[in-house]
């Protein structure tokens, strides 16, 4: 087996180490450095990466913080708002009652006003009627008393006799 890459001669390994030492100064002049310089830039983009994703992260859990305090102020605003609509309309409520009864009270007396004023009205009415009555059955008793001229002698007389003091 005479297979050069399986044994090879002197020659050979000689010049691969001259081409690999070549190589590898050519790499280390000018490759390493570029690769090194590419390493160290994207080994700071990601620390850099890192670093914002950290910031990002805690300006995120200040803000969900900030933002349950801000639904718990608000939580409580709202209550206070409900509470004092509330306490509002219950006063609305209130009020209007107490309106409602003292203008009940005032239609009330109202009404026993008119009810008295309409008593009176009523008993002056029927005052009327009957001192009216009474003239008109006086001036005919006293027509039939008055149709006899010695009847109507006697009654002015008599009369005239009660009549002095």
């Amino acid at each position: 087996m005479n297979n050069p890459l399986v044994s090879p001669g002197l020659g050979v390994i000689f010049w691969m180490i001259v081409a690999f030492g070549i190589l590898a100064f050519i790499l280390m002049k000018w490759g390493w450095p570029v690769i090194l310089k590419s390493l160290d830039e994207r080994e700071k983009a990601i620390s850099d990466s890192l670093e914002a994703a950290d910031k990002m992260k805690k300006e995120m859990e200040n803000l969900q913080v900030k933002n349950e305090e801000l639904l718990k102020e608000a939580k409580v605003q709202r209550d206070e708002i409900l509470r004092n609509a509330r306490l509002a309309g219950e006063q609305i409520v209130e009020d209007a009652r107490a309106k409602a009864t003292v203008e009940a009270d005032r239609i009330v007396e109202n009404a026993r006003e008119n009810i008295n004023y309409e008593k009176l009205k009523a008993m002056h009415d029927l005052k009327n009627q009957i001192a009216n009555l009474s003239i008109e059955i006086a001036e005919k008793l006293i027509k039939s008393e008055l149709e006899d001229k010695q009847k109507a002698t006697e009654f002015v007389a008599k009369e005239l006799e009660d009549a002095q003091f």
